[in-house]
């Protein structure tokens, strides 16, 4: 039997509940039978490989976020020394 997430309609408190596909789940809280099923995502299996490819892309992107960082802080200087007479 699946862990499925709600929401209830009633008291809007999120819960989660081990049932049945058929079976009609009522708030825990407030026991209203107005609630909703939500999107839940999947677990995840990290590996020594999608490790290795998150942190590459997490490195690429903190290098362009550097370049951009440093680029804009060119252009600011530039424009002070011409604004200022450096």
């Amino acid at each position: 039997m699946p862990i499925h997430d709600y929401l209830c309609r009633g008291c809007s408190k999120p819960f989660e509940l081990l049932l049945l596909a058929r079976e009609k789940p009522a708030c825990p809280h407030c026991g209203s039978g107005k609630v909703e099923r939500l999107f839940s995502g999947g677990a995840a299996v990290s590996t020594s490989g999608t490790r290795a490819r998150s942190f590459a892309v997490a490195r690429s992107k903190a290098t362009a976020e550097k370049k951009e960082k440093d680029h804009a802080h060119a252009e600011y200087m530039r424009n002070h020394i011409k604004d200022h007479g450096g």
